[in-house]
């Protein structure tokens, strides 16, 4: 499943389902634990949310007709109250986050923040893990994480089938189209994705890539095979450029498009390997490149958040996301733990019109780690009369 290492972000571009490991929620570690509503509170909006149809009415497989379902921010009874501030506001506008596909993770939250501030939600969801997906959607196991800021839930207006690594049916080898875990779906290529999103509804405002996939990330770069560092490359890099050119046509100007990256990119973290630490790299400089051609093209922002390290199901196969996690507690300007909502708000501002002159830019959602040159926890530092938060 998409899990990034951002700040441990571990995307795949395929969800997290057993065979070769799989990360997602695009360079980050992308799925983190389950949302809390207290962070959500500081998200405002002055639209509001008509949650008219059950969630097992309001979304639907790619092989389904799709049911409109507009879901907004706040509750109808204030939705004339005036709203103090600058809110953000994303009623009327459409996103599509790849790399949903359970709600642990920076795309569940992402969704969530874009659902709070009024925007209407589509995902995407390696084809795999699609029907366990749809049926926890269907049987409520999401309903706490779905629970929104005025008490309503998020609606996912459709679910798509997507792999991300193949750009067309004419890339799809014969033993994927024959495995099992695929029978069933159709037209889950990139190119298939964005024309039934251009069939269905026509176009969309936000595009979020929260995948990734690193099958040798456990391993040092030095032991890294060039098939290994390659497929982290091509699921974790080139699937955002392959999404963005497939979905720039209907991405409305003005629209926004959205990556989740990790400080590997820039810095050595031993145990992110791999070629994960590569990939990151490539989408960053990516996301700039990107800046300037959707920009000119189609008036649209790229941007990337670079997330600190997030408790995920996929995190965790990697061993050692509780150590990191430790680390960026003890060492960071703010000692706390880093919240999957507070990444989704920090999304949502960069889709808002709150960001309209961003672009081009690695917005590091990380408690501030980034910023540190050594870590204060070392022995060395000991008689430094450093403050610390009593735990």
């Amino acid at each position: 499943m998409a899990t990034t290492f951002s700040g441990l972000q571990f995307a795949l571009s395929r969800p997290c389902i057993p065979s070769t490991p799989r990360f997602a929620d695009a360079g980050t570690m992308v799925l983190g634990g389950k949302s809390k509503v207290g962070p959500w509170n500081n998200l405002t909006s002055a639209s509001h949310i008509a949650s008219v149809q059950p969630l097992h009415q309001s979304f639907t497989s790619s092989s389904i007709k799709s049911v409109k379902i507009v879901t907004k921010a706040m509750s109808e009874s204030s939705a004339n109250t005036p709203v103090p501030g600058l809110p953000i506001n994303l009623k009327g506008k459409r996103a599509f986050i790849a790399g949903v596909a359970d709600d642990h993770g920076y795309g569940w939250a992402i969704a969530k923040s874009l659902a709070a501030a009024g925007a209407e939600i589509l995902v995407g969801t390696w084809v795999p893990a699609l029907n366990i997906f749809e049926s926890s959607l269907r049987r409520g196991k999401f309903d706490e994480s779905r629970i929104l800021p005025d008490g309503s839930l998020m609606e996912i207006t459709k679910v798509y089938p997507l792999d991300a690594v193949f750009d067309n049916p004419e890339d799809v080898p014969e033993d994927i189209k024959t495995n099992k875990r695929y029978a069933g779906s159709a037209k889950w290529t990139v190119q298939e994705v964005a024309e039934s999103v251009k069939e269905d509804f026509g176009s969309i405002d936000i595009l979020v890539h929260s995948l990734a996939n690193g099958p040798e990330v456990t391993k040092p770069l030095l032991e890294t095979s060039r098939k290994g560092y390659l497929a982290a490359i091509s699921a974790s890099s080139y699937s955002y450029v392959s999404l963005l050119k497939h979905f720039l046509p209907i991405l409305n100007p003005g629209g926004a498009s959205i990556s989740l990256t990790y400080i590997a990119s820039e810095r050595i973290i031993p145990g992110y390997g791999g070629g994960m630490s590569s990939a990151k790299a490539a989408l960053e400089s990516d996301t700039r490149v990107l800046a300037f051609e959707a920009g000119r093209k189609r008036k649209v922002r790229v941007n990337t958040i670079s997330a600190g390290p997030l408790r995920s199901r996929a995190a965790k196969a990697i061993g050692f996301i509780d150590m990191m996690i430790d680390y960026s507690t003890v060492n960071a300007p703010l000692e706390k733990e880093l919240s999957a909502e507070e990444v989704g708000n920090a999304a949502a501002f960069l889709a808002s019109p709150l960001a309209s002159a961003i672009t081009g830019t690695v917005l590091y959602v990380d408690n501030g780690l980034n910023a540190m040159g050594v870590g204060i926890d070392s022995p060395i530092f000991k008689e430094l009369d450093i403050p610390k938060e009593q735990h």
